[in-house]
């Protein structure tokens, strides 16, 4: 790979439990050949959030041998502990993030964490996205500590900021008011997964523009009859980014 370009494979809902065992070894193959710098997984790694799911993820991401960024997803937080999600949602996603790796940053770009989580809403489903005060402060924060940095900072979170079209109703909660404020702490894109299927817009909010970079799923859930899919993002050293989506078709 050139030696001014940073490579990023970003992925998300592996859905550990019911994950495309073929399309996981089509991305497998790539990570070995291509050697990417590291790896990005927005969300939903398991299907349940159970023992066993996560025990498989651990050693299916750490197979992979790239540095892995994790983020959270509505699906890794106790689905049958009602007790566990309340009190400690992500014990067990915590364990694996601990085990293959948490933030990453590249040559050529930064990569910091948004969580949209929560154990429960005032609504259902409970699978949507929600911006906390919390954890939108320390994004912001976190971004903030980075501005004196040239590289490109990319947020990764579970859900899409935005609803997939302007004029629609936006399932994120808080999703335009973050979205507005992370583009203005200096955010040069936003990578999400949870609707699997990819996307690449740029989008404003507040006269504040942004780019979202969604990626698909490697597991069975398929929607919008999409393929299961990742992306490879090239960003070299004057910033730009380029993003290729890649499906899989066995």
């Amino acid at each position: 790979m050139p030696e001014n370009t940073s490579i990023l494979f970003h992925f998300s809902d592996t859905h550990f439990g019911v994950e495309d065992r073929a399309a996981m070894a089509w991305f497998e193959a790539a990570v070995d050949a291509e050697g990417p710098d590291a790896l990005i997984c927005t969300g939903d790694l398991t299907q349940r959030a159970t023992h066993r799911q996560y025990a498989e993820a651990a050693e299916w991401f750490a197979s992979l041998g790239v540095p892995v960024m994790l983020q959270p997803g509505n699906h890794d937080m106790p689905y049958y502990n009602p007790w566990e999600r309340f009190r400690r949602p992500y014990a067990r996603f915590g364990a694996l993030e601990r085990a293959v790796g948490a933030e990453i940053a590249l040559d050529h770009a930064l990569i910091v964490p948004f969580d949209t989580n929560v154990p429960a809403q005032m609504r259902w489903p409970w699978s949507d996205g929600v911006v906390t005060r919390r954890n939108l402060d320390a994004a912001l924060a976190r971004l903030e500590a980075l501005r004196p940095d040239p590289r490109p900072k990319l947020v990764a979170c579970h859900h899409p900021l935005l609803a997939e079209a302007d004029g629609r109703k936006n399932p994120t909660i808080r999703g335009d008011m973050a979205f507005a404020k992370l583009a203005a702490a200096g955010a040069s894109a936003v990578l999400s997964g949870h609707v699997h299927f990819p996307f690449d817009q740029v989008r404003s909010r507040d006269n504040q523009a942004m780019r979202m970079i969604g990626a698909g799923t490697l597991s069975t859930r398929l929607r919008h009859n999409a393929p299961p899919s990742y992306n490879v993002l090239r960003i070299d050293s004057s910033g730009a980014i380029s993003v290729e989506s890649r499906d899989f078709h066995p």
